[in-house]
């Protein structure tokens, strides 16, 4: 059983939601990355999801896409972000860890030399946003070879044939994304997601974790009443924009993260 399994079975296992908060490798800075993720963990982060920096990230909001620009500009690549994962791995050997990014990169180095030095570096999946779920067999093939998961994405547009598609095949969990937009933006239509991710979960064995439009711990409560866990990403990469010493970076994010695992820990006493 893989980390991320045994991550998401003990979630189950246990009635709790799962915490999946999303940061750019190498923004604030290149040394915070590291110092951050370990920060995360402390605050009570179930999955980390690490942004791989890109020119075009087509699928992000101004927010991730002025983080991934900054990365960029100093110097984080692929080899800087499975470098970034090797070192968190010195400390932390049982906090999965999901990559999140473009097929670009991967298809320059190519998607078999990826995989394996992704797994080399103790990364546990990755989740492309632009990877049509047709066209995932190699990548999937490749990926579970070196033990990684491929993690899918949905949305409210996702027709029904591809959703239930997505529900059988997805690997660790699916993706929600709950509006039809770019991270950070507000469209957020509650009765809406909440419909879908009811829906979604009733398809599939996976988890279904919900992302896009997931601010503080009031909108992760609302949203985790009908997902398995969500994902926040934007209002993250906000509260720690400038913090370029590894210090306060990594106490912002602490003090950001702390609020939304208190209130899905509310919701799971709720439930039991």
């Amino acid at each position: 059983m893989t980390r991320l399994q045994q991550r998401l079975g003990a979630l189950r296992a246990a009635g709790r939601k799962g915490l999946v908060p999303f940061i750019t490798a190498g923004d604030p800075s290149l040394a915070a990355t590291v110092e951050v993720m370990h920060a995360l963990v402390e605050a009570g982060a179930d999955v980390i999801e690490l942004g791989v920096p890109f020119s075009d990230p087509m699928a992000d909001g101004p927010v991730i896409q002025r983080s991934s620009e900054r990365a960029l500009q100093r110097g984080a690549g692929q080899r800087y972000v499975l470098e970034t994962v090797r070192h968190f791995r010195e400390r932390d050997a049982k906090t999965p860890v999901v990559l999140m990014g473009y097929l670009n990169p991967i298809e320059i180095r190519g998607v078999a030399t990826f995989a394996a030095d992704a797994a080399d570096a103790g990364v546990d999946g990755a989740l492309l946003v632009d990877l049509p779920p047709e066209e995932a067999d190699e990548y999937r093939a490749a990926f579970h070879h070196h033990g990684l998961a491929l993690i899918s994405l949905a949305s409210p547009t996702t027709p029904q044939a591809r959703l239930e598609r997505l529900c059988t095949q997805s690997d660790g969990y699916l993706y929600y994304v709950t509006y039809a937009g770019v991270t950070g933006a507000d469209g957020l239509d509650l009765a809406d997601a909440s419909q879908h991710l009811e829906q979604l979960r009733s398809l599939g064995p996976v988890p279904v974790f919900a992302g896009f439009g997931i601010r503080d711990a009031a909108s992760a409560r609302a949203m985790a009443e009908h997902a398995d866990g969500v994902v926040v990403g934007s209002a993250l990469v906000s509260a720690m924009d400038g913090s370029a010493d590894p210090a306060e970076a990594a106490a912002r994010a602490g003090a950001f993260l702390r609020p939304l695992r208190t209130a899905l820990d509310s919701l799971a006493a709720v439930v039991a």
